[in-house]
C-alpha cells in the first residue's frame, strides 16, 4: 500500500480506502462486511468511511463491531463519518446547526463504540445554518478531541472558500478535506474545486470512483437483471450509450496492459497529486484485491494521452445537489 498526506497535514492516509455506502449494514451481511472490513486493514487499507445516514445508523453499527477488541490498535486506523441528513423526522434531526452536530457526534461514537472520529464531514452544504455556527462548531469537537480534522462534503468551491474564510477570521480550524464525487465519468472539480483545495492545502477523498461500477464494465454489454443499474434513478445519467461506449473502449485498454477496467480507473484518479485517498466500495474479496492492485498501476504520458482522448469529456461545471431539509423552516 502507499500513502499519502491529507492536504498539507500531517496525517497519512493509504491511497485506496473502504467506504460503507450503500453497502455495510445494508445490501451486504454483517459478517461479510466484518471480514472485509479486516482483510482490507490488514492489506494495508488504514481509512475506513462512513456516515450516520448510511442504513440509517447501521453502517457505523456494522464497523464498530469490526473494530472492536485488541486485534487493531486505534492510532493504527482513520476512521471518518459524516453530518448533515435527516436521521429522523424530529425538527432538529437534520442539517448543520450547533445543536445537530453536537448530538451527531455523541451517537456516532455510541455506535462506532469510538471515543473520536480522525475525520468528521459536513455531508453537504447547510443553507438554512449560518456558516459561522457550523465553522464554530466544528471547531469546538476539534478542540475538545472528539474530531481530529473536519472536512466537507459535495461543497462548492465557493463555499469552501466562505468556510476558510469564516475560519481564518474567528481563529478556527480550517477544513482539511473535501470529499466530492469524482471519476473518468464526472470531472467537474478539475474545475475550481481541486483549485481551491490545493491553494488552501485541502486533501481531496472522492466517492463513486467507478461511477457506481459504470467503470468496472460490468454494464458494457447491457443492464444485468437484478443489478444496480436496473433501479437507480442517479446511475442513468452514466448508462447512456455514448458514456458505455467510451466505456468499452477503455476495457479494451486495461486488457492490452493486463489490468482491470476499475483498476485503471482508480489509477487514474491518481493521476492527481491533489488526491489523497479514493474511497472505494467493495462486496466480495474480489472486488477488494482488485482495488487494491491499482495502486501499483503507472499511468505513462502516452496512455494518459489515449485516455483523454477516448473520453473526450473536458470538465463542466454542474450543480452541487442540496435539497431542502426535511421538516425545517427558515
Amino acid at each position: 500500500m502507499k500513502y499519502r498526506r491529507l492536504g498539507k497535514h500531517g496525517m497519512r492516509v493509504s491511497e485506496i480506502s473502504l467506504g460503507a455506502w450503500l453497502t455495510y449494514g445494508g445490501t451486504v451481511e454483517d459478517e461479510t462486511s466484518i471480514q472485509l472490513i479486516h482483510q482490507a486493514l490488514e492489506a494495508g487499507i488504514n481509512f475506513i468511511d462512513i456516515a450516520d445516514v448510511y442504513s440509517g445508523g447501521k453502517a457505523e453499527e456494522v464497523v464498530g463491531k469490526a473494530l472492536e477488541g485488541d486485534t487493531y490498535n486505534r492510532k493504527d486506523y482513520i476512521l471518518s463519518s459524516k453530518v448533515f441528513w435527516p436521521m429522523s423526522d424530529k425538527p432538529n434531526d437534520s442539517g448543520l446547526s450547533r445543536k445537530h452536530i453536537m448530538d451527531s457526534i455523541e451517537n456516532t461514537l455510541d455506535r462506532l463504540n469510538q471515543d473520536y472520529l480522525d475525520i468528521y464531514y459536513c455531508h453537504r452544504f447547510d443553507w438554512l445554518t449560518p456558516l459561522e455556527e457550523t465553522v464554530m462548531a466544528m471547531d469546538d469537537l476539534v478542540r475538545d478531541g472528539r474530531v481530529r480534522y473536519w472536512g466537507t462534503s459535495v461543497w462548492s468551491a465557493a463555499q469552501i472558500e466562505r468556510a476558510v474564510g469564516i475560519a481564518k477570521e474567528i481563529g478556527a480550524r480550517l477544513p482539511a478535506v473535501e470529499q466530492p464525487r469524482y471519476n473518468m465519468l464526472d470531472r467537474h472539480i478539475e474545475l475550481e474545486i481541486m483549485e481551491s483545495s490545493r491553494y488552501h492545502g485541502i486533501g481531496i477523498t472522492p466517492w463513486s470512483p467507478l461511477a457506481q461500477g459504470v467503470l468496472t464494465g460490468k454494464y458494457n454489454n447491457d443492464i444485468p437483471e437484478g443489478s444496480r443499474g436496473t433501479r437507480s434513478e442517479f446511475m442513468k445519467r452514466d448508462l447512456t450509450d455514448e458514456k458505455l461506449s467510451k466505456v468499452r473502449k477503455l476495457t479494451e485498454l486495461a486488457t492490452e496492459m493486463n489490468i482491470s477496467m476499475s483498476q485503471l480507473a482508480l489509477a487514474w484518479i491518481l493521476r492527481r497529486s491533489e488526491i489523497t485517498s479514493v474511497i472505494t466500495g467493495a462486496t466480495k474479496q474480489e472486488q477488494l484485491e482488485q482495488n487494491l492492485g491499482a495502486v501499483d498501476v503507472e499511468l505513462s504520458s502516452d496512455k494518459l494521452q489515449y485516455i483523454e482522448e477516448i473520453l473526450a469529456n473536458k470538465p463542466e461545471f454542474h450543480p452541487v445537489y442540496t435539497p431542502a431539509l426535511m421538516n425545517r423552516e427558515e
